[in-house]
């Protein structure tokens, strides 16, 4: 086990900022190793924190958290940050119950400004915080650091426009470790970069422009020297014409992993008292050799040796890669078909098909909502458009969902992916709300496979249907096992004999109705199909039963459940509806969040027995 001396005297940020600026370059490697540690133990997102050491080491002694507010967006980078300010303890059971978040965590931290988890966000929350301090008299910076990749995302572009114009103070860090958005000009690039952070410069500027607007032939004058300025400024920073033209000071670039030129440059930034984006150049992975060559397997990974890289427990092919894998073999028989994610080709099994079917392959970035739309116009003209999206980033689609796919009866098919409990990534990626937003809209079929088997038989249902079609299935795998026979369009499947107390289960869980009622004297049913349902066998379970256990991988608020309640109400059948409640759930196992949620083997069986007493004779 690693040492780390320097890391352990830091149990606070007031700890951090009194450390010495020789110990930084020795803590900077110690916060690799312990972050390398924890990640091989407890899985998570390393290549990214890797590459942000120096950077939040440099936020962080320039500006004063928690009155300065950080934002990190996504928060894959959220690890340095966390260690320091505190919570070093935390990380022996990082994203487990009891442990630290794997993201930025508002409840968990006076440090963490806002809640991290989707993309693009950080900039309209610093905005927001920016207005709402100056309405409340409030002081204090706002930092936004963001990816180039999240930079990508529609939200962010939305939140410059608006941010650019705004003349708010606000500190963009835009840590690029991939896209080269403006590369170094010189040392012309350095040289204006001095210049215009310069604090003699910004008085200059301050105090010139407030002689110049006293009169109207001032302010005639003042507006054509800006107009002059602007057209030198692009003749000689072609680059970064799209953030001087939306109103921002363009800094950069600067060195992401030397942390006196970081410092040096967040200073500046403070000065300007108007919007800046520092553009800081970073290497994923950094510090590590394995993720340095291969920064997307080390993107987000489970419990690993750190000496080899190699995964401690070798994965099967889970429902992501048996989705892409079928997805393949359906597209060669079928020009139609074409495969879109919005920047997760590997997350979502589709890597292989990106490879064979390279022509019929798009991966549109984080942009879910174009993907969306994108395919809705692919589908006008007879594509096949297959849209693979986590059920947690798809929400992001909502309106397009509607309106463009479903209003139009277009035959889209949605590959929901990591749909349901996700474990230790915690509430911003429990895929809880899917079934609930798809159910109201008109035309969309709900399919929920309950084995791999059944993933495989929905697909090319899916791909041969009418209108918009959506798939979920869970992180993970689904069972090996027969759950029914043969699939088939509409239909559920009877897997026990209908009883007085009958159970009604959707996809990975109706492996767990079938263990809770083993033995026991009640029904189980297979709703694959959860829209719409399939109303000869729904007739057949409520004219036999007394009481009917719903049981489902999403909110029951307007879930599966809540459908089979209304269509109840008024008769003699009581409804037990049993899924993902309210609240929030937090990071932990799904074996532990099953439990949470009453959605384990032992408490469904105590309901099966509880109700089975009601009605014995």
């Amino acid at each position: 086990m690693r040492n780390y001396p320097i890391l352990e005297k830091i149990n606070s940020l007031e700890d951090f900022k009194a450390l010495d600026e020789k110990e930084l370059k020795p803590l900077a490697e110690e916060i690799r190793g312990f972050v390398i540690d924890s990640v091989a133990k407890n899985g998570g997102h390393l290549a990214s924190n890797l590459g942000a050491v120096e950077l939040t080491m440099a936020l962080h002694r320039v500006f004063s958290s928690p009155n300065d507010k950080l934002i990190f967006d996504v928060g894959h980078q959220g690890y340095v940050h966390k260690l320091l300010t505190g919570r070093r303890n935390d990380f022996d059971n990082l994203r487990h119950s009891g442990g630290a978040s794997g993201f930025l965590k508002y409840e968990e931290s006076e440090h963490d400004a806002f809640n991290a988890g989707h993309a693009s966000t950080s900039i309209s929350a610093a905005v927001g915080i920016l207005r709402a301090n100056k309405i409340l008299h409030k002081s204090g910076c706002a930092v936004a650091v963001i990816g180039d990749g999240a930079l990508t995302g529609g939200m962010a572009f939305e939140a410059l426009n608006d941010a650019g114009r705004s003349r708010l103070p606000l500190i963009i860090v835009l840590n690029d470790n991939g896209m080269a958005i403006s590369g170094n000009v010189g040392a012309m690039n350095s040289h204006l970069n001095n210049i215009r952070s310069s604090r003699g410069y910004q008085q200059l500027k301050r105090s010139t422009l407030k002689a110049l607007e006293r009169t109207k032939r001032g302010r005639a004058f003042a507006g054509k020297l800006e107009r002059l300025k602007n057209r030198i400024k692009y003749f000689l920073l072609p680059n970064n014409i799209l953030f001087e033209t939306m109103g921002f000071t363009y800094l950069g670039p600067v060195k992401g992993h030397d942390i006196a030129a970081l410092e040096n440059m967040f200073k500046r930034a403070k000065l300007i008292e108007r919007p800046v984006i520092i553009h800081a150049i970073t290497k994923k992975g950094k510090g590590y050799s394995y993720a340095e060559r291969n920064p997307e397997k080390f993107h987000g990974i489970a419990p690993f040796d750190p000496c080899t890289g190699e995964l401690k427990k070798k994965a099967n092919d889970n429902n992501s890669k048996i989705f892409g894998n079928e997805l393949v073999r359906l597209a060669r028989g079928d020009e139609r078909i074409c495969a879109i994610t919005a920047a997760m080709p590997a997350g979502t099994g589709l890597v292989t098909f990106s490879r064979e079917l390279p022509s019929r392959f798009f991966d549109v970035g984080i942009a879910e909502q174009h993907a969306v739309t994108m395919a809705a116009g692919m589908a006008v003209q007879g594509a096949c458009p297959v849209v693979a999206i986590y059920s947690t980033f798809l929400q992001r689609a909502y309106d397009q969902i509607l309106h463009d796919v479903c209003l139009q009866k277009l035959h889209v098919v949605f590959a929901i992916d990591r749909a349901g409990l996700v474990g230790e990534d915690g509430e911003t990626h429990q895929g809880a709300y899917d079934i609930a937003y798809m159910m109201h809209m008109p035309y969309m079929t709900i399919m929920s496979p309950s084995s791999t088997k059944e993933l495989k038989q929905m697909l090319a249902m899916a791909v041969s249907a009418q209108g918009p079609v959506a798939i979920r299935y869970n992180r993970g795998r689904l069972s090996d096992e027969d759950m029914g026979g043969d699939a088939k369009f509409g239909e559920w499947a009877l897997l026990r004999p209908l009883k007085h107390v009958n159970l009604i289960a959707t996809g990975r869980l109706v492996e767990t109705a079938l263990k809770a009622a083993d033995g026991l004297d009640a029904g189980v049913v297979n709703a694959r199909f959860i829209k719409p349902i399939d109303e000869k066998m729904f007739a057949a379970v409520a004219g036999a039963s007394k009481c009917i256990i719903t049981v489902e991988d999403g909110i029951k608020c307007s879930g599966l459940g809540m459908s089979i309640a209304q269509r109840l109400c008024g008769k003699n059948t009581s409804v037990i509806n049993l899924g993902i409640g309210e609240i929030p759930v937090s990071h932990a196992s799904l074996k532990e969040q099953d439990e949470q949620c009453g959605l384990d083997v032992n408490s469904i069986r105590r309901i099966i027995i509880e109700e089975l007493s009601r009605y014995e004779f």
